[in-house]
């Protein structure tokens, strides 16, 4: 009895452009899934032609439930490492060819929408922001796009929204005091 093989899918993957602006991340992945064994040969593969021929692969634990010592990938072997001092979003993964690729690791059940946002940003040539950052900064993003939706859900049914600021000054308009203000 013979057991077929599901396909392998392609890496969701963001590099940055080559260019003279070195940055802190060379791009972005967003696997499918925390099973580094199934998601790191379609990895290597997308990145062979731009990195040569992966060898090693470090990551933090804190991530990934189990962290294989090797990945069988086509042709050849990839060690993996685990080191807690490492950005628990971020992949480093190494080749005799090029040397070093930091990726950004987007989670897996991000929505569409934040990855793409979070694909674009570590793909920015020269960008400084590192992985962690980068992953705070796209949390914070999505509670202020989720606010904002239900406040806006809530004056849909309070009968309608507040008016607009605005948005020049008033001519002539004076300056009121409140009681117990200082002015400065």
């Amino acid at each position: 009895m013979t057991t077929a093989l599901a396909p392998m899918l392609s890496a969701r993957l963001s590099l940055t452009p080559r260019t003279t602006l070195a940055g802190l991340l060379d791009g972005a992945w967003w696997p499918r899934s925390r099973d580094l064994t199934l998601e790191i040969p379609p990895l290597v593969d997308a990145l062979a032609g731009h990195f040569g021929c992966i060898t090693r692969v470090t990551v933090n634990p804190a991530r990934w439930p189990v962290v294989p010592h090797k990945v069988a990938v086509a042709g050849h072997t990839v060690h993996v490492g685990w080191f807690t001092e490492q950005d628990p979003d971020k992949m480093i993964l190494l080749s005799y060819a090029v040397g070093r690729c930091d990726l950004l690791v987007i989670p897996p059940d991000t929505e569409p929408a934040a990855a793409a946002r979070l694909m674009a940003s570590a793909a920015v040539p020269g960008n400084v922001l590192a992985a962690g950052v980068l992953m705070s900064d796209e949390a914070a993003t999505g509670r202020r796009m989720r606010d904002a939706r239900s406040g806006e859900n809530a004056w849909e049914t309070d009968g309608g929204a507040a008016r607009p600021p605005l948005r020049h000054a008033i001519v002539g308009a004076r300056m009121i005091p409140v009681p117990g203000s200082r002015r400065r």
